[in-house]
């Protein structure tokens, strides 16, 4: 989890980057949070069938160094005066195909590692790291930006990401090759078939679709937004990171309710409502205004948000896992998270268009009533997990 820290330190630091150094406006800012992010998913798409029958540790760690190496290019080109913006185009798309690879091989990796009875107890606990990172991280990126520079919170995020990598292999005990056979070539059927298991059930087919249009309408308004804090109504780094690292306590308080609401109330109730609440507060954020009082609104919007977040996703990683064969996991997670970031850049790039022929406000306004639309995708009745068997019959 170090690396999430380094990441909550470099909280919106290439769109940043993009405005206060290259004086980016809403369309390029846009375009930077979508292209970078379709590109790497593109490339994303056959590492998951590669990483399926490999050791998913050194593809952890390879990830991280990855990561980090192109990361650290920015520092070096800023200090050579040499900084721009199809730079920091490239270093959004590799991070991001390495992102995606990082977070499928991870969740296989857990799943491997951790009895399915204790896997919703692991999952908080990574969604309260996350959190908590998210809660200290941005107010002190904003700070050292401000005090030492635009780039100081980049070289904070690669550090962690080399960071990262050594704890992994740090990491006692061997990890055992995948029980599954290697398939001969790289086949048309080896890349899809995580999207054919996930589009084949019915539970994890609307999950897909409803986190991803709420991810994607989420970030589809997050440029917008740095634009009309930092640009117009003349907020700091600091200030902007500070009305959205507060709010992530919700998180953190969200992630260690999600265990105990579910013994009593039931997962899927759990879900369902949690799923449902969280897309009430987007709209109001376009309503901020200037000063003190725009910060609070963003800080109770997001709060609520956050809390519902942080509810909702350990039992959706959970209920995931749960349902995924043993020999499907990486690649089902890959499709997840690629058709995750796809959707994400589709949007972004809409919501720059719409900034650029209206305003930045408006494009907030219609990401959020769009979002009040997506509990329609939740699933309404629990039903039988049918990957049950296949898991009780691949540890027999």
């Amino acid at each position: 989890m170090i690396s999430a820290y380094g990441s909550g330190l470099g909280f919106g630091a290439l769109p940043l980057i993009a405005v206060r150094v290259l004086h980016a406006g809403p369309g390029e800012v846009s375009a930077l949070s979508a292209a970078g992010p379709a590109v790497g998913a593109l490339i994303a798409v056959p590492l998951g069938p590669w990483m399926e029958f490999r050791r998913k540790r050194p593809v952890m760690m390879t990830m991280d160094l990855a990561r980090f190496a192109v990361l650290a290019t920015i520092p070096l080109t800023f200090a050579l005066g040499l900084l721009s913006f199809a730079q920091l185009l490239i270093v959004s798309t590799v991070t991001a195909a390495a992102e995606i690879t990082f977070k499928a091989a991870s969740g296989a990796y857990l799943k491997s590692i951790v009895p399915q009875e204790n896997l919703i107890i692991a999952n908080a606990r990574f969604e309260s790291a996350t959190w908590t990172s998210t809660t200290v991280g941005p107010p002190l990126g904003g700070a050292a930006m401000g005090l030492l520079g635009p780039v100081v919170t980049v070289i904070m995020d690669a550090t962690s990401y080399l960071l990262s990598a050594l704890s992994l292999r740090a990491i006692g005990g061997g990890e055992p090759h995948p029980a599954h056979e290697r398939p001969a070539g790289m086949r048309l059927s080896e890349l899809v078939d995580g999207w054919r298991y996930l589009l084949g059930h019915r539970q994890l087919r609307l999950l897909l679709a409803n986190s991803a249009l709420t991810g994607g309408l989420l970030l589809a308004a997050e440029p917008p937004l740095i634009v009309l804090m930092v640009g117009h109504l003349g907020f700091a780094p600091w200030q902007y990171g500070l009305a959205f690292a507060l709010p992530c306590t919700g998180g953190l308080i969200g992630s260690r309710l999600s265990r105990p609401l579910t013994r009593r109330f039931g997962r899927h109730r759990v879900m369902l409502t949690a799923g449902s609440l969280r897309a009430c507060w987007p709209v109001g954020l376009a309503f901020v205004g200037p000063g003190i009082p725009g910060l609070v609104l963003i800080a109770v919007l997001q709060f609520g948000l956050i809390l519902c977040i942080g509810v909702f996703m350990p039992l959706l990683a959970t209920y995931r896992l749960e349902q995924l064969p043993p020999d499907r996991v990486a690649r089902a997670l890959s499709a997840w998270t690629i058709t995750q970031r796809a959707t994400i850049a589709s949007l972004t790039a809409l919501g720059g268009v719409l900034a650029s022929l209206t305003t930045p406000r408006t494009t907030i306004a219609v990401a959020g009533i769009l979002m009040l639309a997506t509990p329609l995708l939740l699933p309404r009745r629990e039903h039988p997990a049918p990957a049950e068997p296949e898991l009780v019959a691949d540890r027999g």
